[in-house]
This record gives C-alpha cells, structure tokens and sequence, in this order.
C-alpha cells in the first residue's frame, strides 16, 4: 500500500472539512452547508473512486479515516438519541402540551403510520409487477448465496412471532435496559416509559402540586442541558454528509449497480412516488407541501447519507420542532414511532416488491387473493421494524416466512442494498415527519407561523 497516497486522501478530506467551516463562519445558512456537503463528498468520492477503484489498498486503508468523521458523527447522535426522546416527552406533559388528547395523539400517528405503509405495500406490488421485476432473472454469485444463508440463520426465532407478541415487545419490561438501545424496539420502550412517567407527574400536580413544581424545575433543567448537547451535536452535520457520501460513492460497486439498474429504478420510482403520497397527505391537511420539502429536506439529505433512521433521529424532532411547527410532544412521538412501527421504505414497499418478485420462482400466482394477503402482512408485520440497517432485512424476513416464500432469496439484491437503503431511508423519516406534522395540524396544535416561516431564518441550531 502506498502510505503517501493515503495521506493525499486524508489531506483532501480535511481540506473539504476546512471548505465547511469556512462556510460556517461566514454565516451561510445550515441547509446550504449540508448540501454543500454532499456535492463535496459526491465528487471527491467519484474521484477516489475513478483513481483507484472500490476495492484498491489505498482506498479500504482510507476508508477507516473517512468513518472517523462520518461513523464517528452518527455514533454521537445515536448518543443522544435515547436521553432526548426520553426527557422531550416527560418535559410535554409538565408543559401539558398532551394531557387529555394523548390518546388522539397517539392514534393519529400509529394511524398514519400503518396506513401510509399499506399504501407503500400497494405502490411497491404495482411498481414490481409496471417493471415486469422476477427473482429469476438475478445471478446468484458467491455473494448472494452467504447472503442467503445469513438471513436464513437470523430468521430463526424470528418467523413464527405473532401480532400479539410483536406488540409485547415494544413495552418496557426493564427501561434501564432500554435506554442501552440493546432491543430493536428499545426506543419505543422509552417512549412508553416516558409516558408513564409524565401521566405519574399529572396525578402529582393535582394532588401535591409544590412536589410537582419541584419535579418540573429539575425535568426542565435537564431539558436545557440535553438540548444543548443536541445542538452541539447537529453543528457536525454538514461534515458527517461530506464523509459519509464520500466514502459511500468511492467504495460503491458500479459494475453491479449497472447490471442490476433495473431493480434499482423501479425501487426508486417507487420511492419517489411515496414520497409524492406524503406530499398529498401534507396538502390534505391544508398545508403547503413545498414548505414542507424545504424544510425538512437537511433532515431527509442526512437519513439518504447515513441510512439510520434512529441515528436521524435528533435531526428528525428538531426539524418538527424548530421549522415546521410541531409541539415537543407530538414531535417525538411520531419521531420515536416511526423508528420501529410503519417505515414506508424498509417495512412497507422493500418485502412488497421483493414478495412480488420471487412469488413466481416458486409457482405462486400474483392474483388478487395473494395481493391482499401481501398488503394485509406487510401493514402488520411493520411493527417493531429496527430503524437502523438491517430493518429492512428484518421486514423482509416477517412477510415471506409468513408467505411461505424462500427467506433465502432476499438475499439477492446485496450488490445494490446500501444504494437502495439510502432512498427507503429517507422515505422512512419523511413518514414519520409526516405523520407528526399532519397530527399537529389536525389537533390544532401547529404552529403555522413557524411552518410558513422563512427558511433561512430558521436553522437547526436556532
């Protein structure tokens, strides 16, 4: 390996990150940043990858030093993740900013979620069948066969939960375990525990409300601080994109996204279209869907990046709460739900079109009796999806078994997976972010004047 070239490569990332700061410094707006970030990253990764090529010495020795700024970036929003979610909801209820519509509230976006992830089962079955996509058209490499085998070994335990369980695993049998993120549905224990807590503050305020004003005081004194550490944390964004879209585009296999273009456009168009859902859904709701694009795209550019929507998360509530308008309460909620319950990309349209696509190879018939059945599973089986990577998997594990399809087969499209994640990533987010907006609208608990407001004058960092 040539130690020379690899410091070139290390020097011209900080040379882009310096490009950043400045930019910082002279005050050019978050969002501009961000994009800036990722045209920056796009193109020193075309040129690493053109230099050297995806799988060269030089480039995977790079690659550790690239995921010290990109890696190292969502590590430390995954590190507030849990802290946020937990004292957002318990300040709400002291801000009684929930109280007696918290049963509305949550119904609304458990609704909205699931129901937009039926409609994404719907739109990845008509997508699949428009392209005429089959499983047996794709060559089964060395790759693609680990592949399968792995997912066969992790869908053990896995294929035979029900519904009644999948709901059990989201309550927090132990809270302390779950502010350690060690369950899939971790999050959505918070949440709950959380809730718990902040009804147990409402009894308190009636019956002893000098206790109750002591509580407040000290929730919202931690409240500060972790905001705080949050809009630390959210100043790195534009340099976590550069270096995660950098070291993204150099390493990506092109020679196999080529082949597999097929299966990559229509994964995108049906991408696209959902997003398009979400934008009719915000129209519905008397609201103008291109301030909602404007608004939330830092967010959604950033989920497309990291493929995590739990490590988006931070950006996901401050973006509700700081530009387009929506209450702590109702924020974190949709924000929180969305990680494990009805993510449009990975759990609604990703097994739909991958069922579709592998029915055939085993003598399945797509008629109407097998797509109803199909959007039925898909809705349910959305529940307790893992918003990081590998959720998506896990999706797709749940509705085959339950179809009686060949698990392995999912395994077929690893060339193009992280290129494919990318955009269901995005949609997951933009679902949640939808499902929060929408809410706060139909409760009357939107602040318009914030959503209407001038982008530029609003920033993550305000």
């Amino acid at each position: 390996m040539n130690t020379f070239l690899l410091l070139v490569n290390i020097i011209g990332l900080l040379v882009l990150i310096g490009v950043l700061y400045v930019m910082h410094r002279k005050k050019v707006s978050f969002s501009k940043r961000v994009f800036t970030g990722l045209g920056l990253g796009i193109g020193f990764g075309l040129i690493l990858q053109f230099a050297y090529g995806p799988h060269s010495e030089v480039l995977l020795a790079s690659v550790p030093w690239f995921n010290l700024v990109g890696v190292g970036y969502v590590k430390l929003l995954q590190m507030i993740v849990m802290p946020l979610v937990f004292i957002s909801i318990l300040a709400a209820f002291t801000k009684v900013t929930i109280g007696k519509n918290f049963g509305k509230m949550a119904g609304s976006i458990l609704g909205i979620l699931i129901g937009t992830t039926a409609i994404a089962a719907v739109i990845g079955i008509s997508i699949t069948l428009l392209f005429g996509l089959d499983a047996s058209e794709i060559v089964q490499g060395e790759a693609e066969l680990a592949r399968g085998a792995s997912i066969e070994e992790r869908s053990e335990g896995v294929v035979d939960r029900a519904l009644p369980e999948q709901i059990l695993d989201l309550l927090p049998a132990n809270p302390f375990l779950d502010f350690t993120g060690a369950r899939s549905t971790s999050t959505i224990g918070v949440v709950i525990f959380a809730a718990f807590l902040g009804f147990a503050y409402l009894t308190v305020n009636r019956k002893e409300p000098e206790s109750a004003a002591i509580v407040k005081k000290g929730i919202d004194a931690v409240y500060a601080l972790i905001m705080g550490v949050v809009r630390i944390v959210l100043r790195l964004t534009p340099y976590g994109v550069l270096a995660i879209i950098a070291r993204t585009v150099a390493t990506s296999d092109f020679g196999a996204i080529y082949s597999l273009g097929k299966f990559v456009l229509a994964s995108y168009v049906a991408l696209g279209i959902m997003f398009v859902v979400h934008l009719i859904i915000i129209t519905i709701s008397g609201l103008n869907p291109l301030t909602y694009v404007k608004k939330a795209g830092a967010a959604l550019l950033f989920a497309f990046t990291s493929r995590s929507s739990a490590g988006t998360l931070p950006l996901n509530i401050n973006t509700q709460t700081n530009r387009l308008g929506v209450p702590d309460g109702i924020a974190n909620f949709a924000g929180s739900f969305g990680l494990s319950i009805g993510q449009n990309g990975c759990a609604g349209i990703y097994p739909a079109m991958l069922a579709v696509m592998i029915a055939p190879t085993v003598g399945q018939p797509i008629d109407a009796q097998f797509i109803i059945t199909l959007i039925v599973i898909v809705a349910i089986s959305s529940f307790g999806v893992a918003g990081v990577g590998g959720g998506a998997t896990f999706a797709a594990i749940l509705v085959l078994s339950a179809l009686n399809l060949p698990i392995a087969l999912a395994g077929l499209l690893i060339s193009v997976e992280p290129l494919i994640d990318m955009g269901r990533t995005a949609v997951n987010v933009s679902g949640s972010m939808t499902a929060g907006v929408t809410t706060a609208k139909a409760s009357g608990e939107l602040d318009t004047e914030i959503y209407n407001g001038a982008v530029e004058e609003q920033t993550v960092e305000a």
